[in-house]
């Protein structure tokens, strides 16, 4: 039996209009364009990938963008009424049905998909992958990592396929701006559950933001004569909008701020000390 949706080594057997493949212990040949013959002839043995159409098999000496049980991210080349096509490399687009898809698909955009046989013995594709992600990764806290968006829900956040693999997550509160589907992410581990799922962030430690964000008051102090109406009362949004970083880490760049008596609270904000005055560039510490 030849392995559908893998490479295999066959032998040419015939060639003629088109080139005929086949195993020793095997009566059915495989068809290859004649045009990928680079010299070869009957008897030799080529390296191919097997897909068919129609139920006749065919193969290629192409490289497939996707193999049998793997996932990869593939571009969508058409959308018809049984379904998306979506390129693979090869002469052949294959099929990724309706009932496949979790969301509205674009002509153009890449999604990360599974190439599987379906009931009828024919390859295709499924976004439906969330059961086939494995949480074993050996990832640890801090790590950084790189992944495929899979899955975006409303107040839970975006899944990611770590490595095409491993279940990962990005929650709601982690997310900065719009993120689309099957897009390309590099984040960092910030927990591994106790089931072996990552949760990620696309930011550093919060230790680490804590200068940038320091830097980034004392900027908007400078620019306002020394004084903000920003103290740890106020609105998240009101903070989000201005500085652009969420109310935890302002009250956190503002206590670090105040320990280096850079800053004092006055009245309803926050003002600059002589010492901040004075200071052309914060020290690192």
């Amino acid at each position: 039996m030849y392995k559908l949706g893998q490479r295999e080594n066959l032998k040419i057997d015939k060639i003629n209009t088109e080139v005929l493949l086949k195993k020793d212990n095997e009566n059915n040949f495989v068809r290859m364009n004649v045009e990928e013959l680079t010299g070869e002839k009957v008897g030799d043995v080529v390296d191919v990938f097997i897909y068919n159409d129609n139920k006749k098999l065919l193969a290629t000496k192409k490289q497939s963008k996707i193999e049998l049980g793997k996932m990869a991210r593939l571009e969508v080349k058409d959308i018809t009424r049984i379904g998306a096509f979506l390129d693979c490399g090869l002469d052949k687009d294959i099929l990724l049905p309706f009932k496949e898809q979790t969301s509205k698909l674009v002509k153009g955009q890449k999604y990360l998909v599974y190439l599987y046989i379906d009931k009828s013995n024919r390859l295709a594709l499924t976004m439906r992958i969330k059961n086939l992600l494995k949480n074993d990764s050996g990832y640890v806290k801090n790590d950084w990592v790189e992944g495929v968006i899979y899955n975006i829900v409303d107040g839970l956040g975006a899944f990611v396929a770590v490595d095409n693999k491993y279940e990962g997550l990005i929650p709601s509160s982690e997310l900065t701006g719009v993120v689309d589907l099957g897009e390309e992410v590099k984040c960092r581990v910030t927990d591994v559950k106790s089931d072996g799922k990552l949760d990620l962030s696309f930011f550093e430690p919060a230790y680490k933001h804590i200068s940038s964000d320091a830097d980034a008051i004392m900027e908007e102090l400078k620019n306002s004569d020394g004084f903000i109406n920003f103290n740890d009362k106020t609105d998240a949004n009101k903070i989000k909008s201005v500085f652009n970083m969420s109310k935890s880490s302002f009250k956190r760049a503002v206590g670090r701020l105040l320990k280096e008596n850079m800053i004092q609270f006055y009245k309803d904000g926050i003002k600059l000390t002589s010492k901040g005055r004075g200071n052309n560039g914060r020290q690192q510490r």
